[in-house]
């Protein structure tokens, strides 16, 4: 049984993540303890415990630990099977981080995964919001031969939730390695800002648009933020940014929070994405943290270069060396990092 100290490095929730998603491609059980021992609530929240239970079914795996606070899961896998899936998540927890444990055990099931999400949030605080899954990570993925689609039926906001969500993800059975180190010139700049309804009058949605513009302005190629209203539990808002270039997407995001401006998100969102397109990488340092386990498994080596490397990124490398026979080098330099992603 392979053991994961869920307190190494970042200590958060993408350990369990990683390691449960591993666990199920390789078939190799695990046991991961001192589970998101570095967060002010540590253990199991409602999101990670679904995100659990989701993965157990995809692959019929037993677990012990699986219950709201627990702070040590062990797993054993069975066979990946695939077909429909429902998650119910009751609170505000991250529809992103469902997908980010299901997405890559999904494409190496023996048939197609369709998973339907009701509850919690498309934008949530500390987790990528689904439209960043859709503009940016996706993208990325399908240039590895990756396929999924994610369609959002109902959007939802922090504190409540309430989003709904369906996914489809398809079977691949061998992913391209990948290879990019210049992102090219910029082709386009887009997005999607968002807002719950009951914040049309005070023109939320574009304003926060307007503040990523405020930022952005200069850069060659077109832009186009698209905006929008939508019903929802509660208030709320978000602005996901994408820059499409000549060779790779990069991205950032921002959440609307009581007390905070919309032009604050918008230009938080706008300065985020300036400073990774600065960088001269092909990944943000979102998506450089979030494409590695996929490397892990391309049939080939991999280089890419990122914005930096992050401590998400410097965990994940650790939990996927625990699992898979990989290294991975990373070569710092003065604006951009390398990640090299070796076979051994």
């Amino acid at each position: 049984m392979i053991e994961i100290d869920g307190s190494y490095l970042e200590g958060g929730g993408q350990i369990l993540r990683t390691s449960l998603a591993l666990a199920a491609i390789t078939q190799k059980p695990c046991r991961v303890y001192n589970i998101r021992a570095k967060r002010k609530n540590p253990g199991l929240r409602t999101q990670h415990l679904q995100g659990v239970r989701a993965i157990a079914k995809l692959c019929d795996a037993k677990v012990k630990g699986d219950f709201l606070g627990s702070t040590e899961i062990a797993f054993h896998p069975g066979e990946l099977k695939g077909g429909r899936i429902g998650i119910q998540i009751s609170t505000a927890g991250s529809v992103g981080l469902v997908f980010q444990v299901l997405s890559l055990p999904a494409c190496f099931c023996e048939r197609d995964v369709e998973i339907a999400v009701k509850g919690g949030a498309t934008y949530g605080k500390f987790a990528p919001p689904v439209d960043y899954i859709n503009l940016v990570l996706l993208p990325l993925l399908e240039k590895m031969g990756y396929r999924a689609k994610i369609d959002v039926l109902k959007h939802g906001f922090y504190p409540k939730g309430g989003a709904e969500v369906r996914m489809e993800i398809k079977r691949v059975g061998e992913l391209k390695p990948l290879c990019m180190e210049e992102r090219g010139e910029i082709k386009r700049i887009g997005g999607i800002s968002l807002a719950s309804k009951d914040l049309q009058r005070a023109r939320v949605a574009e304003r926060q648009v307007e503040g990523a513009e405020s930022v952005l302005r200069g850069y060659e190629g077109e832009t186009e933020i698209k905006t929008g209203y939508v019903n929802s539990l509660c208030p709320g808002s978000g602005l996901t940014l994408c820059a499409e270039c000549e060779n790779s997407f990069l991205g950032s995001d921002s959440l609307g929070e009581r007390g905070k401006r919309a032009e604050e998100v918008g230009r938080e969102a706008g300065e985020e994405l300036a400073s990774a397109l600065a960088s001269g990488a092909c990944l943000d340092e979102h998506a450089a943290d979030q494409i590695l386990p996929f490397l892990a498994l391309a049939s080939g080596e991999s280089e890419v270069t990122a914005e930096q490397i992050t401590a998400h990124c410097r965990t994940n490398m650790w939990v996927i060396e625990k699992f898979l026979p990989v290294k991975f080098e990373v070569r710092e330099g003065k604006e951009r990092a390398k990640v090299i992603c070796k076979k051994i």
